[in-house]
């Protein structure tokens, strides 16, 4: 049985000194998830390191929230093109074998 952990949206704000209406805002536009478990909010513990990625971002390169959204999603899709690079290259070592 997988159980998830949660970790107070309040905790993330006091440990990362960062205001609650910025991850309101990854909440908005769907790069982060904020679970509400009787009337306060968490966040999956397993998603800290997205987070963390994010929060580099925009303290070390001054992006916006427009501007994470777009370079996550490039990201993500740089990494799915890696993936089925892999695997084309795997079946062709398949046809270099015979």
């Amino acid at each position: 049985m997988n159980k998830k952990t949660y970790i107070t949206l309040t905790n993330l704000c006091a440990h990362y000194q960062v205001d609650r209406s910025f991850f309101s805002n990854l909440n908005d536009y769907g790069l982060i998830k904020i679970e509400t478990i009787a009337q306060s909010q968490y966040i999956d513990k397993d998603k800290i390191s997205e987070i963390e990625k994010i929060l580099r971002i925009h303290n070390e390169l001054d992006v916006n929230i427009e501007g994470i959204d777009v370079i996550i999603n490039l990201l993500q899709k740089i990494e799915r093109l890696q993936n089925d690079l892999n695997s084309v290259k795997n079946r062709l070592r398949i046809y270099e074998d015979l």
